[in-house]
């Protein structure tokens, strides 16, 4: 069966960077289309950033645009996300998700999308 395991979390101050990884086990990594959401207390979950099965396309949330980076290696079965200018309003439980389907080049936002869950990374960000 299909392991997502997320890693990198923690306590950072304003203005700091984490980078997070999410190692994937049980199917051909390289197939699928990844993405990334959070969901913070009392909140729905959102899409941060998603990235296709190769790594060319990305796709990123208005609100992480221009400090986040969406990157993965095909080779160690991992995606990445490095966060960096991290505010307060970035504190949330991180999750990284597998598409259901191979070879998706779109539509990374839709969580419907997305079979396969972490267990997700705290994120805490202070001011």
């Amino acid at each position: 069966q299909v392991q997502l395991v997320e890693s990198g979390g923690g306590l950072v101050q304003a203005g700091g960077s984490l980078r997070l990884s999410c190692t994937a086990s049980g199917r051909t990594f390289s197939l699928y289309a990844m993405g990334w959401f959070r969901q913070a207390p009392g909140k729905e979950r959102e899409f941060v950033a998603g990235i296709s099965f190769t790594g060319v396309n990305t796709d990123y949330a208005d609100s992480v645009k221009e400090r986040y980076t969406v990157s993965r290696d095909n080779a160690k079965n991992t995606v990445y996300l490095q966060m960096s200018s991290l505010k307060p309003e970035d504190t949330a439980v991180y999750y990284c998700a597998q598409r259901e389907r191979p070879f998706s080049t779109t539509n990374y936002r839709n969580t419907l999308e997305y079979t396969y869950w972490g267990q997700g990374t705290q994120v805490t960000v202070s001011s």
